[in-house]
């Protein structure tokens, strides 16, 4: 996940103000997101020409997983002292640009925002906050990393379509169609990002 984190490491946060904080990380990360996903179908394809091991939705998912739980500061993988030094510095940037959304959201008469992150002003990670922006833009990242997936790369298993619908693949790059499979829904087919990473 190095390209992927090393276009985040070089957020320049003092560029930052709380009006356009949240729309200029969330350019950055899908940036990191569509490079990534190039980075990781280079390598599919050298390596899986067979058809066998997990296909190019599966990968993805994965390294989405990884994406949201860096941007919620879940990140587990340690690395090696210099890889831990980047990190460090990445999840200080994350930790200098959600704090500037924070003065973004919860400026105002705005209390319930004011008690929902009351815990995120107190402890200054803002894991409340990035856990909501992750949830709010998810599916927009997920469209990033599977831009160059392939027509029909289809993901592992059917996990497209409501409670009460039957499902289906997502079987357009990576993505999920609505029933009449005319149109790209706002639904991401993984929950890789909800596992815990050790699991995954």
């Amino acid at each position: 996940l190095h390209l992927c984190h090393h276009n985040l490491e070089s957020i320049q946060t003092n560029n930052y103000n709380s009006d356009k904080a949240r729309h200029k990380l969330l350019a950055e990360v899908c940036y990191a997101a569509k490079h990534e996903g190039e980075s990781l179908r280079g390598q599919h394809g050298q390596h899986h020409t067979d058809g066998s091991g997990p296909t190019i939705c599966t990968v993805l998912a994965r390294s989405f997983a990884d994406i949201g739980d860096i941007v919620r500061g879940r990140d587990l993988y340690l690395g090696n002292k210099g890889e831990k030094k980047k990190r460090d510095e990445l999840q200080q940037n994350l930790k200098d640009i959600f704090a500037n959304i924070y003065k973004d959201v919860t400026r105002g008469n705005n209390v319930a925002l004011q008690e929902r992150y009351k815990k995120d002003e107190e402890d200054k990670n803002y894991y409340q906050l990035r856990e909501d922006w992750w949830t709010a833009n998810r599916e927009t990242v997920w469209k990033a990393i599977t831009c160059d997936a392939g027509q029909n790369a289809q993901y592992f298993r059917q996990t497209c379509g409501g409670d009460n619908e039957s499902l289906s693949h997502a079987s357009h790059k990576c993505r999920c169609k609505n029933k009449s499979f005319t149109e790209e829904t706002d639904q991401v087919p993984t929950y890789f990002d909800y596992v815990p990473q050790y699991l995954r």
